[in-house]
C-alpha cells in the first residue's frame, strides 16, 4: 500500500480537501501510475457541484493526467513499470461493438453505460482515515498515485513531456476531435470558433490540421 496525498471531496458542495490517502496495489488486469502532471476540466466542478447524480462520496476527482507507471497487477502485457502513460476517461476495452466501430469511441464499459465510482470488481482502492473512497471515471487524477483498468491507459511515447500531455486525455481530444470527426472540416473550409479556452484552442488547431483557409476565433478575453 502507498500513501500519498490527494485532494478529496467528502461531499458536494464542499471545497477539496488535501489528504493523506491509502492506494492499495493493483489487482489483475489493473495498472498503477504515479501521476505527474493533471489538467483541471469543467467536468471536475460538475462534480463537484453534484451534478453528477451517479458519483458517489467521498471521491478524487480529475480526469486529464498523465504520469508514469509504477507496478501492475497480474495478465497486464501492453505496459511495464516505467512507461510513460495516460489514464482514459473513456476507456478501449477493444472488444464491444463500440471500440470496433472506427466511427465511435464510447467504450460500453464507460460511464455512459455504468458509473464508474468503483473498479470493474466493485471496489475502490482508494481510503482515508479508515474509509473507501471512491474514484472519479476510474482515473482520479487529483491524487499523487492511482489505480485504473489496462484498457483504460494508453501508452505514449517516452519522449513527451507530461505537463503537456495530460491535456490529451480531455480537453486536447474534445476539440480537436470536434473539428476532425464531428465537423470534418475540409480543405479550404472557412471555420469560427467561438471561445478560446483549452477546448476552443484545440479546435482552432483542428481546424488547422484540416487544412481550413481561414479561421475565425472569437471571444471576449
Amino acid at each position: 500500500v502507498i500513501r500519498c496525498r490527494a485532494a478529496v471531496a467528502w461531499a458536494p458542495g464542499k471545497p477539496l480537501s488535501v489528504e493523506e490517502v491509502e492506494v492499495a496495489p493493483p489487482k489483475a488486469g489493473e495498472v498503477r501510475i504515479k501521476l505527474v502532471a493533471t489538467g483541471i476540466c469543467r467536468t471536475d466542478e460538475h462534480l463537484l457541484q453534484g451534478c453528477f447524480p451517479k458519483a458517489e462520496f467521498p471521491v478524487i476527482p480529475g480526469h486529464e493526467g498523465a504520469g508514469i507507471v509504477e507496478s501492475i497487477g497480474e495478465g497486464v502485457t501492453s505496459m511495464k513499470p516505467g512507461d510513460k502513460v495516460i489514464p482514459l476517461c473513456i476507456p478501449q476495452c477493444g472488444e464491444c461493438s463500440f471500440c470496433q466501430n472506427p466511427e465511435s469511441n464510447f467504450c460500453q464499459k464507460s460511464h455512459f453505460s455504468e458509473p464508474q465510482n468503483l473498479l470493474p470488481d466493485k471496489t475502490s482502492r482508494f481510503s482515508c482515515k479508515g474509509k473507501q473512497v471512491h474514484h472519479f471515471l476510474w482515473v482520479s487524477t487529483f491524487a499523487e498515485y492511482t489505480v485504473v483498468p489496462e484498457y483504460a491507459v494508453a501508452k505514449i511515447d517516452a519522449a513527451a513531456p507530461l505537463d503537456k500531455v495530460c491535456l490529451f486525455s480531455c480537453g486536447f481530444s474534445t476539440g480537436y476531435g470536434a473539428a476532425i470527426n464531428t465537423a470534418k472540416v475540409k480543405p479550404g473550409s472557412t471555420c469560427a470558433v467561438f471561445g478560446l479556452g483549452g477546448v476552443g484552442l484545440s479546435v482552432v488547431m483542428g481546424c488547422k490540421a484540416a487544412g481550413a483557409s481561414r479561421i475565425i476565433a472569437v471571444d471576449i478575453n
